[in-house]
């Protein structure tokens, strides 16, 4: 009999406590809802804002008169009480729906969650085994005005050096057979709140900027700590220099983008879009090696060193960008020298094709 008492104690306490918690959960959903409402007046304001900044500027440009302006102006501002009213009766009657059912409310939707597990007791119908995936606590919210945008950014070229005293034209290395390669990632971020016109690009890059010498030369390491290029004693197959970096770029981007507005987010659109970008880079040298390959008697031989050759440790210097949408034209040009305490400073310059996927 005890035992029996025991029992139907325990269970009746987890049934109290199921109450409670479902009471605490279904009054949270309201308060989450009046904090929405908050939310539309606020965003609809804002969007009004931007509309209201689009017109302007068509006016200032021109392309609309006075009276089409003071018109558009009208209906933008029509357009957005008009949907906070509706929204915020939509959210009124959610609140009803729920106070009138304590909570207990059955809802279809199927639209952005994450989703997380609630163990339990108990044999309600949203239950299974005890487990239930709750998704209105861990619902995604949409970001209405997202300023910040991120691209992988791959480009490849030409690669060459700025002798000091010579043209390029004179340049000891190859100009079609030296090559480099980046590759990284980037964030753009809108500079100023009511216009696009002027983003700051930022993140990191490994650049690879490979010379292949010219007339069967290779790089040589002097006992005096210079580096010099000198004849090798076999026909060389190929001779290859690379130098191995990890940079941080950053770009001030100049350029039109497409605004478009919808009751739940702003957005600008770089598509079809022609930009500029105009800044620099900051880094370091990862590591320096050689690639020679050449045959004696007959047999192929390969050898790869990997050394220091003297080049500098820290890696700076000015870069540049133009195109439409995510195809640009690319140049970088680095300011410090190659090789440290040179007799004759030798600086990287690169020219090729920039993608940002």
């Amino acid at each position: 009999m005890r035992t029996i008492t025991m029992y139907l104690i325990v269970l009746l306490t987890l049934l109290l406590t199921q109450g409670l918690v479902a009471q605490e959960s279904y009054k949270e959903k309201i308060e989450t809802l009046e904090e929405q409402k908050l939310s539309i007046t606020r965003q609809e304001k804002e969007a009004l804002k931007f509309e209201i900044a689009e017109i302007v500027k068509q006016l200032e440009n021109g392309q609309i008169t006075e009276e089409e302006s003071n018109a558009l102006k009208m209906k933008a501002a029509e357009k957005r009480a008009l949907n906070i009213e509706e929204r915020i009766a939509i959210i009124d009657n959610k609140i009803s729906l729920l106070e009138r059912n304590n909570g207990d409310v059955k809802e279809l939707d199927t639209l952005n969650y994450k989703f997380a597990f609630e163990f339990g007791v108990g044999d309600d119908d949203d239950k299974l085994f005890g487990i239930r995936i709750n998704e209105n606590k861990y619902r995604k919210e949409t970001v209405y005005d997202r300023r910040t945008y991120s691209d992988i950014v791959l480009a490849v070229g030409l690669n060459n050096t700025i002798i000091e005293g010579q043209s390029l034209n004179d340049s000891p290395y190859k100009i079609g057979g030296s090559r480099f390669f980046e590759m990284g990632w980037q964030w753009r971020t809108r500079v100023f709140k009511n216009t696009n016109f002027l983003r700051f690009n930022y993140g990191f890059s490994f650049q690879f900027n490979g010379l292949k010498p010219k007339d069967n030369q290779y790089l040589v390491s002097l006992e005096n700590g210079q580096s010099e290029l000198q004849e090798f004693e076999y026909d060389l197959d190929k001779s290859k220099f690379r130098m191995d970096n990890l940079v941080f770029p950053m770009h001030f981007e100049f350029g039109p983008s497409k605004l478009s507005t919808t009751d739940k987010t702003i957005r600008y659109s770089l598509h079809n879009k022609f930009r500029v970008g105009l800044g620099g880079y900051a880094g370091f040298n990862l590591g320096t090696r050689q690639k020679l390959k050449y045959t004696i008697d007959g047999e192929k031989v390969k050898d790869k060193l990997k050394r220091s050759y003297n080049t500098n440790d820290l890696v700076y210097g000015l870069s540049a960008y133009a195109g439409v949408d995510g195809v640009l034209l690319y140049v970088k040009y680095d300011l410090n020298p190659i090789f440290k305490d040179a007799a004759v400073d030798q600086r990287n310059i690169s020219l090729g094709l920039r993608f940002d996927l």
